[in-house]
């Protein structure tokens, strides 16, 4: 007995139109967090705040959800692309184990940065 997956065709207008709202949404968000990042160092440089731990940390936060944000975008991108289920659920797959490594690593970071320095 031979069984046989589906088709799992996506029309190329969809495919288009996923694309550019993808992009549209990037786009958004980048400067979404430009404005953010502006508004921080503009608050920064007009208080001693840019010295303190939490806001080394803070601003290493903004940069990590920079970080997050195109790792989110690219695989919104491939899975736009992908030519069948069994592809989307791999890039899927590679995505969730790559982010759960990537954000243990980043609270471990943004942890010890927002912690003030130990007097040697």
């Amino acid at each position: 007995m031979n069984i046989t997956q589906p088709s799992f065709q996506i029309p190329a207008e969809m495919r288009d139109s996923a694309e550019k709202s993808v992009e549209q949404a990037r786009a958004a968000l980048i400067a979404f967090m430009q404005n953010a990042r502006k508004a921080t160092e503009s608050v920064q440089a007009q208080t001693r705040a840019a010295e303190l731990p939490v806001s080394v940390a803070y601003v290493r936060g903004l940069e990590l959800f920079e970080y997050n944000l195109a790792a989110t975008f690219d695989v919104a991108q491939k899975l736009v692309r992908a030519s069948s289920l069994q592809d989307a659920l791999q890039i899927q797959s590679e995505y969730v184990h790559a982010q759960f490594a990537s954000l243990q690593s980043q609270a471990k970071e943004l942890i010890s940065a927002a912690q003030p320095a130990k007097a040697a």
